[in-house]
């Protein structure tokens, strides 16, 4: 392990890189990374760096994301086939069908998206900024693509907007069952029940908390409980038990993991910087038309 990250190190300073990691990823992937956080910390890492290539251990729209931010960086995904299902159930199409059916709707693209859809939208949120842009849009209507738990969440929070939703899910948190959580419960009752809101609203109803990656890492580390049911994906679990060493976490299920996220391994990284592949391209046309709703986020969620 040791020996890795020296080379990494070593790496880092020869090829001018910077390593960003969301929390999902394994463990040594979070050790060996420059900056660890949720999606909306690492698009605003992504923009800012000076680094000439950045390494974004994450799934491709992270690093389709990465590139639209800071499109004249080399942007290296250390494998290419790590992917996010969700961030493809949702089509042009529909929003098109939307657009012509609803003359003042805003297309709230969730940054859990491909480019292709995100450059059809008005503008992106992550689940930790998701409520403050929404409230702040000046439309009545909302399309939230393509997650259909957090726009169900949102929607419970802003009762003056008409949402329309749209069917995806993300297969991790929407595998969450109650009868899983209530046992966890039942085996640790003075734990706190913290949720992200991409799990099912009956699983949302039973939390002491919801919110994002972060939040949940902050909620935890604030908080004078000293257990926690923690019902989004593992990977979360390192950070919580650094900042946390004295206090206990339990996961509802057994194989809490996205396999996506899981694909990025310290030995990928390290032939991701020898080579300088797997790259991630994006056409011209696209980086301007995608790159507009990940600004807009940004400037929104300040």
């Amino acid at each position: 392990m040791e020996n890795k990250l020296n080379l990494l190190a070593q790496l880092k300073k020869e090829k001018n890189a910077v390593i960003l990691a969301h929390y999902y990823t394994d463990d040594d992937v979070q050790r060996a990374a420059d900056y660890v956080g949720d999606s909306y910390f690492l698009s605003e890492k992504a923009r800012d760096v000076k680094e000439k290539i950045i390494v974004m251990c994450g799934v491709s729209f992270m690093g389709e994301s990465v590139k639209l931010l800071n499109p004249d960086k080399i942007v290296l995904l250390p494998d290419s086939e790590a992917d996010c299902p969700m961030a493809h159930m949702a089509s042009v199409e529909k929003i098109k069908e939307v657009r012509e059916k609803y003359e003042d709707v805003a297309v709230v693209c969730y940054v859990n998206s491909t480019a292709e859809l995100k450059a059809h939208s008005d503008v992106c949120v992550t689940s930790a900024n998701a409520l403050k842009i929404v409230k702040n849009l000046p439309n009545k209507n909302i399309f939230f693509i393509p997650d259909k738990n957090l726009a169900h969440y949102v929607s419970t929070k802003v009762p003056d907007k008409n949402f329309i939703f749209n069917n995806g899910h993300c297969y991790i948190h929407n595998s969450v069952t109650i009868d899983e959580v209530k046992n966890t419960k039942e085996k640790y009752p003075e734990a706190e029940i913290l949720v992200h809101p991409e799990c099912q609203k009956e699983i949302v109803e039973m939390a002491d908390y919801i919110g994002s990656t972060s939040g949940i890492i902050k909620y935890a580390s604030e908080s004078l409980a000293q257990e926690f049911i923690i019902c989004t994906e593992e990977g979360v679990i390192y950070e919580l038990k650094e900042k946390n060493p004295n206090k206990k976490f339990y996961l509802p299920k057994e194989n809490f993991k996205c396999i996506g996220m899981k694909k990025i391994t310290l030995d990928k990284i390290i032939k991701a910087l020898e080579t300088n592949e797997p790259q991630v391209h994006l056409k011209k046309e696209l980086i301007k038309e995608a790159n507009k709703p990940l600004e807009n986020m940004l400037k929104m969620a300040k």
